[in-house]
C-alpha cells in the first residue's frame, strides 16, 4: 500500500496543479481573485467548505499522532495539504505514516 499512497500524493499534486496553473494563466496570479472563483456559486461553495474541513480534521488527527509517535517528519503533510490540497496531503501522510522507524534503542522498535 505505501507505494499506492505516494503515486496517489503525486497525482494527487499533478492534476489539481495542472488546473491551478492554467487558470492563474488565464486570469491572471492573483489569489483572492482565485478565492472569489471558489465562491462563484452555492456547489462551488460547498466544496471548498468540504475541503477545509476535511483538511482541518487531517491536520488534528496529524498532530496527534506525530505527538505520540514522535515521528516529526509526518507534520510536512501539514503544509502539504495546506499549500497543495487534501488530495495530496492525505496520501502523502499515509505513506509517511506506513514508514518503519527504527531508534538507537534496539528494544523499542516504532511502526
Amino acid at each position: 500500500m505505501r507505494s499506492i499512497y505516494l503515486l496517489l500524493a503525486i497525482w494527487g499534486t499533478l492534476h489539481p496543479m495542472y488546473y491551478f496553473v492554467t487558470w492563474f494563466r488565464a486570469e491572471g496570479w492573483d489569489i483572492m481573485k482565485m478565492v472569489d472563483a471558489w465562491h462563484a456559486n452555492n456547489a462551488t461553495s460547498g466544496l471548498v467548505w468540504d475541503l477545509t474541513i476535511a483538511a482541518v480534521a487531517l491536520t488534528l488527527w496529524i498532530i496527534v499522532e506525530v505527538f505520540k509517535t514522535r515521528n516529526w517528519l509526518n507534520l510536512i503533510a501539514i503544509p502539504a495539504t495546506f499549500c497543495i490540497g487534501v488530495s495530496c496531503g492525505l496520501p502523502l501522510y499515509l505513506y509517511l505514516r506506513e514508514r518503519v522507524v527504527i531508534y538507537r534503542d534496539p528494544h523499542r522498535v516504532r511502526v
